[in-house]
């Protein structure tokens, strides 16, 4: 099993762009496993993870609900957002700047076969950087993601997850409100949630928070969670 991981930080990146680089990574690793299988081989399978912010976007997932978006093309338009229906799981969410996104494009096969794992691992992750801000993030029942005060009238989503898998490997990922402008989420009805806020870190901190600092608190909880290691390459795109 190979547990390194490669790192890139595509820094500001079109959604589309990016999406079309996550494909390459992930269909460059299931054609490495078909000609293992198909060859007998065993040449190991590598691992990536992306950060990423993006512009301004909406994003449905492959189930979702068109009626969770509450504006129509020319409102979109005016306010310079771009939408995508995607192929990963989850409903309707928001991309944009002040927001750290984590693409993971792993083999689970170098892990543990159990997607279920894995969407907790993501949020176990999660539920540890915001203890390093003295925030204490849960999970909520039949609600992917992580939460502030769980089970209150005052219950708030500070990280989406949404995943695609296929013969293992993994792709799409999280996307944690740092310095994100929350009015966005106002255009939608997030992950097809109603009744239920929005937050970020900046919100519940009262200040703006150092975008690297919590890319390096991500980074460390994940390898210690995934028993990884990483490895920093320069970007491709």
């Amino acid at each position: 099993m190979n547990k390194n991981i490669y790192i890139q930080d595509l820094g500001v990146k079109d959604y589309k762009e990016t999406w079309d680089y996550q494909e390459e990574l992930f269909d460059s690793i299931i054609q490495l496993k078909r000609r293992n299988r198909n060859e007998n081989l065993s040449l190991q399978t590598p691992n990536h993870f992306l950060f990423v912010e993006h512009p301004h976007v909406y994003t449905l997932g492959k189930s979702g609900d068109f009626n969770n978006l509450l504006l129509n093309e020319e409102q979109l338009t005016e306010k310079g957002i771009t939408f995508h229906k995607i192929n990963r799981g989850g409903d309707i969410t928001y991309h944009g700047y002040g927001q750290i996104v984590g693409y993971p494009i792993l083999d689970l096969d170098n892990f543990f076969n159990d997607i279920h794992k894995y969407m907790r691992f993501l949020e176990e992750t999660m539920i540890q950087v915001l203890a390093e801000y003295n925030l204490k993030g849960e999970r909520s029942d039949g609600e992917t993601g992580v939460w502030l005060d769980v089970g209150t009238p005052f219950a708030r989503k500070i990280c989406a997850l949404g995943v695609r898998s296929s013969r293992w490997v993994t792709m799409h990922g999280f996307a944690l409100n740092v310095n994100t402008n929350l009015g966005y989420f106002d255009h939608i009805i997030p992950c097809g949630i109603r009744g239920k806020a929005v937050t970020s870190l900046e919100a519940e901190l009262g200040r703006k928070i150092d975008i690297d600092e919590v890319k390096t608190h991500i980074l460390t909880h994940f390898t210690t969670i995934f028993e990884a290691t990483l490895i920093k390459e320069k970007v491709q795109i």
